[in-house]
């Protein structure tokens, strides 16, 4: 099978489950998203060349932080205290992992340490805030992935259209991402605002300003966060994150801009 067909295949199974996930079922979407938030911590943690146990310490906190917000939004006698011990044996386990270098023997415990924060707090815990969103509105969280898709594709479709200028474009971060520029950014934020005002025409959204607010705001914490997964793979050396989906890379290159979309929307819905 050609690269191009294995690309569309995956991407099509890609898109199908994730939208499958939020409207068939909530349990649907608890299972799989769980599942992935651990297959995206074990793949940050094989990237990085962390051991075997910190690895599977570490995989292992992250479902189960996805598991306790799941349990928190969609089991309703579960009451705020019993959340917060559920909390508390989170960081506990977390807690052990950090001082299971003390008996180690490694020789840069100090990163270790960083690498399983930055799994937790950077994927694992970006991956739980979905849980808020779909339980505020599965429409919403749906819309969030919808406008990520949108303004990645149309801000790879006008990059490379304008790369093919007599004088190129203009690249925003080329030792990071070489590929991406302003012209893209700017294509891709315009076409973001296009999906609000459609989430708007279709209902999704109760007035037209919050819907233009939103996917913007998606649009450039998605950017973002699609530029820090670049930096950590740059920084590595490696093209992809891992070989999960056949033409795509792996678990990151796929979730990259939502680790930082989601957390953002999630603090908008408590914030608004």
């Amino acid at each position: 099978m050609s690269t191009f067909w294995q690309r569309l295949l995956s991407g099509v199974v890609y898109i199908g489950l994730v939208i499958a996930s939020i409207l068939v079922h909530p349990i649907f979407f608890g299972v799989l998203f769980g599942l992935v938030t651990m297959l995206a911590v074990r793949e940050f943690h094989h990237l990085v060349g962390s051991t075997r146990l910190t690895t599977i310490g570490s995989t292992l906190a992250g479902g189960f932080l996805f598991a306790t917000m799941w349990c928190f939004c969609q089991v309703q006698t579960l009451d705020i205290m019993e959340f917060a011990y559920m909390q508390c044996a989170y960081a506990g386990f977390v807690a052990l992992l950090l001082l299971a270098e003390l008996w180690l023997k490694q020789a840069d415990p100090i990163r270790n340490w960083g690498n399983v924060l930055i799994s937790q707090m950077m994927i694992a815990f970006p991956f739980a805030c979905m849980n808020p969103i779909l339980d505020n509105s599965k429409y919403l969280l749906l819309a969030l992935f919808i406008t990520i898709w949108v303004n990645d594709t149309a801000a790879y479709c006008v990059g490379c259209l304008t790369a093919k200028r007599k004088n190129g474009n203009h690249k925003m971060f080329p030792r990071v991402s070489p590929k991406k520029s302003w012209e893209g950014l700017i294509g891709g934020f315009v076409f973001s605002l296009l999906t609000g005002y459609v989430l708007y025409l279709v209902g999704w959204m109760d007035s037209l300003p919050k819907a233009l607010a939103f996917t913007l705001v998606i649009a450039i914490a998605g950017t973002f966060g699609d530029l820090m997964e670049s930096l950590l793979k740059r920084t590595i050396g490696v093209k992809d994150s891992g070989k999960f989906m056949p033409g795509h890379g792996g678990v990151l290159d796929r979730f990259d801009s939502t680790l930082l979309a989601a957390p953002v929307v999630a603090l908008l819905i408590i914030l608004l």
